[in-house]
């Protein structure tokens, strides 16, 4: 489980965060959704302490991320995935090493069965045969696949999300999402997926949050999201055409 407690973070005089609190349950595919510029990407970067923030406190599994040493925090690293908006692969590698990076940085397990996981978890993301191939010869969704791949590399308990869908076809965001899903069911991992995309937001979660001026604003189910009179997330749903397809 993690849990946010009273996270503030400003940016000179900006305030980005004000007094967050949350909780992400394990098991639970989060959606934290809001408008672009609301805080919601810094909120990875502080729960992956790639950020501080200027109050308040993160626990993952009962620890408190901001009380330890950057060796411990590897190790908490170590149990999170992240797929970045980008895809963030390594243009002069392979996909090969992009996937395998982490395992011989940080393992001692055989090539060989390195190359077994890979080649098990590109078939999971419908890309097998692309290990030799570099980024630039694949197209943005395939490159948001293997990113995912890689995401899940060192069996996390956790992966996070990073508007996933941005950039991509209608076609090719349904992909995405219906591998969000496949990961929570057959990995078991527990996710956090950003984005300010309804539809994306509606086929991948579990539970969503609405962050807004700084803070959690709604919080709850699907049911609840549908029934909300959160009149700010209200507005943030009008437009958007979900109703009929959820």
């Amino acid at each position: 489980m993690i849990k946010l407690r009273e996270i503030s973070k400003r940016f000179d005089e900006t305030p980005v965060l004000t007094g967050m609190d949350l909780d992400i349950h394990d098991g639970d595919t989060l959606v934290i959704m809001g408008k672009s510029g609301c805080g919601k990407s810094v909120t990875l970067k502080l729960m992956l302490r790639l950020l501080y923030p200027d109050e308040g406190e993160i626990i993952i599994d009962d620890e408190s991320i901001f009380d330890i040493s950057e060796r411990e925090m590897m190790e908490v690293r170590k149990k999170i995935g992240m797929l970045f908006q980008g895809g963030a692969l390594f243009d002069s590698m392979t996909v090969w090493q992009n996937l395998a990076f982490a395992m011989l940085e940080h393992t001692d397990i055989p090539v060989h069965e390195i190359d077994e996981l890979i080649r098990d978890l590109l078939q999971f993301v419908d890309m097998n045969g692309s290990q030799g191939k570099f980024p630039s010869e694949l197209s943005g969704g395939m490159q948001k696949r293997v990113a995912l791949a890689r995401a899940l590399i060192m069996t996390p308990d956790y992966v996070f999300f990073d508007e996933p869908t941005t950039g991509l076809d209608p076609v090719t965001a349904g992909m995405i999402n219906k591998l969000i899903v496949r990961t929570r069911e057959e990995y078991g991992v527990t996710s956090v997926v950003v984005t300010h995309d309804i539809v994306s937001a509606l086929s991948v979660g579990t539970k969503f949050a609405f962050l807004n001026e700084g803070r959690i604003s709604f919080y709850g189910n699907r049911t609840d999201l549908r029934e909300t009179d959160n009149p700010a997330l209200r507005e943030f749903l009008k437009d958007a055409s979900w109703q009929d397809r959820y």
